[in-house]
């Protein structure tokens, strides 16, 4: 795997470009690439301001999802993530942590609980906590702070941001809501399919319910990996079950808010269907509802 990423982008500890292009980057994404960035960072800057190790910490984590906004601003999310606490092990609540990182290398993170304690506080702006002892740490603003689905969006000066892509995928097909091919080919994707290549599926427009009546926000695309592929050959209908997705209120940069985020788990056709089973980060009740979007399918391989 290592030798099929090649770094795009690296940011220096104050963002500026050390390297490659955000051009470069974007490019990547819109073709379906994997995204993976790494950081670097002293363990008691970060990790345990308390502790006397200043030992550096390397990290290159995995965004499992990407977004594509206005076809020039790339994002990545971290949708498998469970929190840990250096150097032992897990964090002291379950939850996941759907950290999200931009191509200019600000950040945000948001918690959904996942062990049912009931909240302290309404949804709503939350003060903005201070860090004296992590000057690295920009916190730009606080939101839902005693429920069950805490955000906040900020940067972290990291030592550098280098931004590494898989850029091996391959778009096969595009259609629009209703199904209709605009390129390639229900063939070539259902080929690759059977021959055991990962499947991505890209879905414009993906985040619109976030945004609210009367407001505008950037045209954008998810690109989201397929778990289990199916292939009804009589239909000729393909579907796949794909893995867990973060929609997120469209903007440039990306950002978590009140009320501006969820997850979800969807099943995808290549007639346009799309069925999504959300979940309410605060809640954590599930519904479910049907939708039609164009799409775009990437499979893996030379």
């Amino acid at each position: 795997m290592a030798a099929t990423l090649r770094n795009v982008l690296t940011l220096n500890a104050d963002r500026s470009i050390r390297s490659g292009s955000t051009t470069a980057l974007v490019d990547a994404i819109r073709r379906g690439a994997d995204l993976r960035i790494g950081t670097a960072f002293r363990h008691n800057e970060h990790i345990d301001t308390a502790s006397s190790s200043n030992e550096l910490i390397e990290e290159v984590a995995e965004f499992r999802q990407t977004l594509l906004l206005d076809d020039r601003w790339a994002a990545g999310i971290m949708t498998l993530r469970m929190p840990v606490e250096l150097p032992e092990g897990f964090g002291p609540r379950p939850s996941m942590s759907f950290f999200l990182y931009n191509q200019d290398g600000t950040q945000a993170i948001a918690r959904p609980y996942l062990d049912g304690e009931p909240p302290t506080a309404a949804p709503g702006p939350s003060p903005v906590e201070p860090y004296p002892d992590m000057p690295r740490y920009h916190q730009f603003d606080s939101f839902d702070a005693g429920t069950n689905a805490p955000s906040h969006n900020f940067v972290y000066d990291f030592d550098h941001y280098s931004f590494l892509v898989n850029d091996r995928w391959r778009e096969v097909l595009a259609h629009d809501h209703s199904g209709r091919p605009t390129s390639g080919s229900l063939a070539a994707l259902t080929d690759a399919f059977l021959r055991g290549s990962p499947v991505k599926v890209a879905i414009a427009k993906f985040c619109v319910g976030l945004v609210p009546a009367g407001e505008t926000a950037p045209e954008h695309e998810a690109f989201i990996h397929a778990g289990s592929c199916y292939y009804y050959t009589e239909r000729q209908l393909f579907i796949t079950g794909t893995h867990p997705a973060v929609r997120v209120k469209p903007a440039i940069p990306l950002r978590y808010g009140t009320g501006g985020w969820d997850f979800c788990w969807l099943v995808a056709r290549t007639d346009g269907q799309v069925e999504r089973w959300r979940c309410d980060p605060y809640t954590l009740q599930f519904d479910r509802s049907t939708h039609r979007y164009d799409m775009r399918w990437f499979v893996l391989g030379d």
